[in-house]
Parts: C-alpha cells; sequence; structure tokens
C-alpha cells in the first residue's frame, strides 16, 4: 500500500535570493508563479512515484515540492509499494525494455500482477485525493494508478516518464504496447526529450529536462575542511587529525580481496585528498556501464606498465601510475524497486576479485549508505568534488543527473554519444568529452588517457559546463516549466 512521504527540509526561496548568481532564477519563477496561482487555485498537486530513495527522481521531488509549496502551491509527494518482489523484477524488466534492452517476452500472468499491485495503491491514494486534483504519476510502475483512481475521482492526470529511447526495436515497442491501455487515462505526457515520445503520446506530450538543486546537500558548495570532514566521517579517507563532528553511524563499505565489504579505509587508503581520481556514481543497473568502465580502466593501468606510453612526460605518467578508479553506489538492498541491483555487484565482484592484487589496490568499488538521505548527499557530493575526471559511462541514460552535478561541480565529465541523455547536455570538447561506445574499452582508456594529460583542458570543460548547467539544468527552469505546463492544461 502507498504511503504519505514527510518531504524533507529543503532550501526556500529566501535562501536561494540569497545568493547573488541565483537570485535573478527566483525572480523569473516568482513571475512565473503570480501567473499560474489563481487558475490552480484550491487544487493540489500530487507526486507519485515507486520509491522514497534512490534515483533522480526522488532527489528532484523534495526540492521541487518545497518550491511549489514555497510558491503558494499545495504539494503531496506518495510513494507505491508492494509486497510482491515480483512486482518490481516485472517493473524493472519494462524499465530495460524501453531502453531496448533484454526479452520482450514478458511473464505469465505479468498484467494481472502488474493491475493487482497498482490497485492496492490505488485505493489508498483515491481515499485522499479530491476532485480537481492534479495527480502526476512518474515512470512505469505506477503507471496504471490514473485510470483507477479517475473511476472513483475526476483529477487532471499527468504521466511523467524519465526514461526512453531514441531508437525503436521488439523490446520497446512490447514495453509500449504493455501499458498503452494504461497510459490513455492520462491527459497528458511530460517527457525529458522529445526522442523519448512514445505514439500513445503523440500530439499530447510535452519536454520539461530534469534538473539540480543548487543548495541541496548533493550539489552546494563545500569549503576544503567540510569536504575532508565528509570523506574521513564516512571512512572514504583516514583521519589526517582529530575532527570535530564524530564518525557517521554507517559509513561506506570498499569491497575487500578476500570478497567481503568493510569500511573503506580499514586497510588502504583510496586516495581521495592526492591522487588523480576517475569516478562514477550510479545505481547499480547493468545499462550504467560499470563492467567495460572497469575493463578500460585495467586496459589504461597496462598499457602505461607496459610502457606504451613511456613517450609521455613526467607528469602524465606520474599521474596514469597514481590515477585510482572509484565505483560508487549505493547499498542494493536500500532500493525497493531495483532488484537487479544485488545481480549487478556480484558480477562485478567476480570480475574484481579475478584481478590481480596491484589492480585490485587501484579500483575501489564502493557501496554508499542509504540511512541518511542527508549524509549520501553529502557523501556523493564530496566524492565527485576529490575527483579528476567523472565518468558517466551508461549505455542507456534517461537524462544523467550524475552528469548534471559533476557539470555543475566543474568535473570534467566523460560519458558517450549512444545514451541520449547525457550527449544532450554534454558537448564534446566543450563540456567534457564523448566517446561512441561505452563498450569499447579501448576507446574508453584512450580518452581517459587523453583527458588525464591535459589538465588545462579539464579546467575548460569544467567552466564551460558548470556555465551550461547554470543557464538550463537548475531547479528553477523546470518549476517554471511545471507551472506554465499545468496553467495551460487546467
Amino acid at each position: 500500500m502507498a504511503f504519505v512521504v514527510d518531504v524533507p527540509a529543503s532550501a526556500t526561496l529566501s535562501d536561494y535570493e540569497a545568493v547573488a548568481h541565483l537570485a535573478h532564477h527566483v525572480e523569473e519563477l516568482e513571475e512565473t508563479a503570480r501567473g499560474v496561482r489563481a487558475k490552480l487555485k484550491g487544487r493540489k498537486i500530487w507526486m507519485v512515484n515507486s520509491t522514497a530513495q534512490g534515483g533522480g527522481v526522488a532527489e528532484m521531488l523534495p526540492t521541487m515540492i518545497t518550491l511549489l509549496r514555497d510558491l503558494g502551491f499545495p504539494t503531496e509527494w506518495a510513494v507505491i509499494e508492494s509486497s510482491e518482489p515480483a512486482f518490481f523484477d516485472l517493473t524493472k524488466q519494462i524499465h530495460n525494455m524501453i531502453h531496448g534492452e533484454g526479452s520482450p517476452e514478458l511473464p505469465a500472468g505479468a498484467r494481472e500482477l502488474f493491475e493487482r499491485e497498482n490497485a492496492s495503491n490505488a485505493a489508498f491514494l483515491t481515499e485522499r485525493i479530491k476532485p480537481g486534483d492534479i495527480l502526476i504519476v512518474h515512470d512505469p510502475q505506477p503507471s496504471a494508478l490514473a485510470g483507477m483512481i479517475r473511476e472513483q475521482v475526476d483529477v487532471l492526470a499527468l504521466w511523467r516518464c524519465h526514461i526512453g529511447l531514441d531508437l525503436e526495436n521488439a523490446s520497446t515497442r512490447a514495453a509500449w504496447d504493455f501499458l498503452a491501455p494504461f497510459l490513455d487515462a492520462y491527459e497528458h505526457g511530460v517527457f525529458s526529450t522529445t526522442a523519448y515520445v512514445p505514439e500513445a503520446f503523440t500530439h499530447r506530450a510535452s519536454v520539461i529536462t530534469p534538473a539540480i538543486d543548487p543548495l541541496g546537500d548533493k550539489n552546494r558548495e563545500l569549503h576544503f575542511h567540510k569536504v575532508v570532514g565528509i570523506l574521513t566521517n564516512s571512512a572514504l579517507v583516514r583521519s589526517p587529525s582529530p575532527l570535530v563532528p564524530p564518525p557517521y553511524d554507517d559509513v561506506v563499505n570498499r569491497l575487500q580481496g578476500d570478497g567481503s565489504f568493510r569500511p573503506a579505509n580499514m586497510w588502504d587508503n583510496i586516495g581521495l585528498l592526492s591522487r588523480p581520481i576517475i569516478t562514477q556514481v550510479s545505481r547499480w543497473d547493468r545499462l550504467k556501464g560499470w563492467r567495460p568502465l572497469m575493463e578500460a580502466f585495467v586496459e589504461l593501468k597496462r598499457r602505461f606498465v607496459n610502457g606504451d606510453d613511456a613517450e609521455q612526460d613526467w607528469a602524465y605518467r606520474r599521474r596514469l601510475d597514481l590515477v585510482r578508479l572509484v565505483l560508487a553506489g549505493p547499498d542494493p538492498e536500500s532500493i525497493q524497486d531495483d532488484p537487479e541491483g544485488q545481480e549487478v555487484i556480484e558480477d562485478l565482484h567476480a570480475a574484481y576479485l579475478s584481478l590481480s592484487p596491484e589492480m585490485q589496490d587501484d579500483i575501489a568499488m564502493v557501496t554508499l549508505p542509504m540511512s541518511s538521505r542527508r549524509r549520501n548527499a553529502l557523501i556523493v557530493n564530496a566524492l565527485q568534488r576529490a575527483s579528476t575526471i567523472v565518468v558517466q559511462n551508461s549505455l542507456r541514460e534517461g537524462f544523467g543527473l550524475t552528469v548534471t552535478e559533476a557539470m555543475w561541480k566543474r568535473i570534467p565529465i566523460l560519458t558517450n554519444s549512444r545514451a541520449c541523455g547525457p550527449r544532450h547536455q554534454v558537448r564534446d570538447g566543450v563540456d567534457g568529452c564523448l566517446v561512441s561506445n561505452p563498450e569499447d574499452s579501448g576507446e574508453l582508456a584512450a580518452m581517459m588517457s587523453e583527458m588525464l594529460g591535459h589538465h588545462r583542458n579539464r579546467d575548460l570543460w569544467g567552466l564551460s559546463a558548470q556555465r551550461r548547467v547554470h543557464s538550463e539544468y537548475l531547479v528553477f527552469n523546470q518549476v517554471s516549466a511545471w507551472l506554465r505546463l499545468l496553467g495551460r492544461l487546467a
């Protein structure tokens, strides 16, 4: 059964207005709200998704809801639940199919299971949603809700899909065919790019790009001492000296050579405060390209060991010798709607344990605690800021907020032109670098080598990336777009 989320505290409009380079964004947002407020008077906005933590949707919603409330628009956030593991196995398969991956054959009884679990959640929401309210359902998992709720309550229903693929195959067609009967109940669909709009939403779709919160714990500025404190208290580095705040109750765990996960700083310091660091932070999803990235890093190090880059200057050779790879994702047991996570971790375990001890030292596979949303966000923030390069090697990616987050922090990005979301953000050679094939370890290794060797370019890419996010991918633009759309539809 669904539950209503107690939305965590977030920055208010006055907090953003106090920041010089954000003040004009607040003025524009308030102007938009003034033109819409009367049209939505008396209506509550309901945001519904499938998880309260983990993933971009759960990260964006608290800030969006806080701003909407601050602007005078009552808004609630509800999360669907299921006691049947098969439900989230099914929705994960649909997720992969929309990305063009996996078998197009769904298991027997899939529709009955999907409808049954959505119906139990719809019953909870129907008791709380009032006639005239606005229902915004996020992604496939709860997509059957609108029709079920509208049988009982007259609401304006919109579907916000954060995933998609800019091509069609048997898997994508099967996914959209499965979802089509449920999507007919929505007046409008919202997508991250026009390439993701399915036939079911032709002539009733809008594009709103995801966005980040510049004052949120994952993206706000952190001075040097704060970065050191977060990395130390989370066990990512060993304490260089006594700290004021105590260590976190739940710390970052690192895969060890014996196959166990232990606190990341227990035996070896990763080197986040001194070494060149290449980092990927994502959910443990096969489509994030974890295995090819690990293989590419191994090839990068072997090229140096074999002397292929001996003609390079001493600084480059030293940088390549010291560079380490950090593969970071959430504790998979904390993400209810992603049963594939444990399988991906086990596959990476096997690949890691097959490496030499020296190579294992240079690769840190870590799991980030999720018991505190705030601490998790701060850990990711500090980890990205301690990185020389941030990678998003996704084979498929709806948008890729981890790309946006690193761009905001002026960290050069390495991603690929195959993933639609990242390539819409990163201009090759301007905001970072793109490879053509995220599964080609040789191409990835060559690009990592090139980026490590050009520190001046890394600075320029980082500056350009931050400017791009400032103008296009901050939460103010996102909320303004939603208000304009709701005002028009209402």
